[in-house]
């Protein structure tokens, strides 16, 4: 395969992959298939179908990890610096709230169904930057998935609308704290992609079916699309890029009729 860009030396690590069908695995194999070394951080109930679609990639390295445990975070990376000593690519794209409340009022999250949204989908970015950062080489990039629901109010993303928020806020201030080393901070904000984690959201073929028709270029985008972006981002090509969301979407979130 010819590389579309060389990320030949540069070593990724990517959490968020669960199927075939996740953004993250679309990432993943993109950037290996460009050359960098991949890690990836999956949650054990997903075990069995990463290290399947693992074969896939070139000598990955797979380990268990859990945003909402510290332990298994410090753990994680320990075993990321014994396998890779440092890395130049963090991957971002772990989200999760309850089903019930991907629908109806946004009113109706309890206390703790809020708390563990956010403290999966926006506190787990800088929590693993603060785990890993004396890891990350100078001029290394981060990068995380985010949606248009964070500054749009949007029928039944609901309390993942305020993720997102706190995740693209999270995003700025990162990029100022790394700023000094070169290491830039971006989020992706992809228009709709049917995925496991879109499935729980209610209504959302006719999510689908609207961004399409919205859309400039009248058309939806795929993972593969996202993965187009990632791979620019993972590059030195972006090395002046940070503190930014960037919007694949075929122009959906500027289409204000």
């Amino acid at each position: 395969m010819k590389k579309a860009l060389d990320l030949t030396g540069k070593k990724a690590v990517i959490f968020g992959v669960a199927t075939d069908k996740s953004i993250a695995w679309s990432i993943a194999k993109t950037l290996n298939d460009n050359g960098a070394e991949i890690a990836l951080g999956y949650q054990e109930r997903v075990k069995q179908y990463v290290e399947e679609l693992a074969k896939e990639l070139h000598d990955p390295f797979l380990m268990e990890c859990d945003m909402m445990d510290d332990f298994k975070i410090e753990r994680f990376f320990e075993a990321i610096e014994e396998k890779f000593g440092t890395f130049d690519i963090l991957v971002h794209a772990v989200a999760f709230a309850k089903k019930d409340f991907l629908q109806g009022r946004f009113y109706e999250v309890d206390r703790k169904g809020y708390n563990t949204a956010q403290e999966v989908s926006a506190f787990s970015l800088p929590n693993i930057v603060k785990a890993s950062q004396k890891l990350m080489n100078d001029g290394a990039s981060i990068f995380a998935m985010t949606y248009l629901g964070s500054v749009m109010a949007i029928r039944n993303y609901n309390v993942m609308g305020a993720c997102k928020a706190a995740l693209e806020s999270s995003i700025r201030y990162l990029a100022m704290d790394l700023g000094e080393r070169g290491i830039r901070v971006n989020g992706i904000s992809a228009g709709p992609i049917s995925t496991l984690a879109a499935s729980g959201i209610a209504g959302f073929d006719s999510m689908l079916e609207l961004a399409r028709e919205k859309a400039l270029l009248k058309r939806n985008i795929s993972a593969e699309d996202v993965a187009n972006l990632a791979l620019f981002l993972a590059s030195d090509l972006s090395k002046n890029i940070t503190g930014q969301i960037v919007y694949v979407d075929a122009g959906y979130n500027v289409n204000g009729m």
